[in-house]
């Protein structure tokens, strides 16, 4: 574990960050950014940079009028990858559009981006989300590698409070991010209609799979899914269900 980084952002807006080497580590180096106790965890995986502009504009309004109150309500903590794409781009957004307080984690793998104000070249790298608060930057020189120490994060902040994974769209690494997630015990929320792995998952969640890393994610008892057809009707829905969740 190293020391704890200021990031300090073109937008004016600042970051905690911290490296970490080993799982072990975390409690510790959580608690050098100022994270700690015992608080509800909301994990928010899924699509990055390949959400079709109709997805995108269709989930979006989910950060802003569920996922991101109901994180200011609870104090709840929130974790995703960090950068400055897809969900974790609206989970950041959000939380400066509703001018929230809580804190938004992004999990990452220090390789694959460019810290703010940086020197060496960042042609290769992506930049991080600028509305989060907290940075854990672990090792690993490929996307994917973030997925268990996601959900590792999550596990230790919660230290026994209730956590739940919101699973919107995403591509092959979502996979790995709903198998962290099981295999911690954790329960992923899948928002069917939101897209790519997501349908794919709650097809495998109603019978009608062809993928088998989908059907035996189904075959858990860990996942469950939501429809967003009618999207007036489930956005009140899917804040009532992570609500709950999160309040037990």
């Amino acid at each position: 574990m190293k020391n704890c980084l200021k990031l300090n952002f073109d937008s004016g807006q600042t970051a905690l960050a911290i490296r970490v080497d080993q799982q072990v580590e975390l409690p510790d180096a959580l608690k050098r950014i100022g994270l700690g106790g015992s608080r509800s965890v909301l994990v928010v995986v899924g699509g990055a940079s390949n959400i079709s502009e109709a997805d995108f504009l269709r989930i979006k309004r989910l950060f802003t009028e569920v996922l991101a109150p109901i994180a200011e309500n609870l104090g709840a903590y929130v974790v995703d990858g960090g950068t400055d794409a897809g969900v974790m781009q609206l989970m950041g957004e959000a939380r400066t559009d509703i001018n929230a307080k809580f804190a938004l984690i992004g999990v990452t793998p220090e390789n694959k981006v460019a810290l703010p104000n940086q020197q060496k070249s960042t042609i290769d790298l992506t930049p991080l989300e600028p509305n989060h608060t907290h940075f854990v930057l672990v090792p690993g020189n490929n996307w994917g590698d973030e997925s268990p120490w996601i959900s590792h994060v999550a596990t230790v902040l919660a230290n026994k409070a209730p956590s739940v994974t919101v699973l919107l769209n995403g591509g092959e690494i979502t996979f790995e991010d709903a198998l962290s997630s099981v295999n911690t015990g954790r329960l992923v929320v899948v928002i069917a209609g939101s897209g790519r792995t997501a349908d794919i998952l709650a097809d495998a969640l109603r019978g009608q799979a062809t993928d088998e890393r989908a059907k035996k994610l189904a075959k858990s008892g860990r996942l469950q899914y939501i429809d967003l057809s009618d999207i007036e009707k489930e956005v009140e829905n899917l804040g009532k269900i992570i609500k709950d969740l999160l309040s037990n």
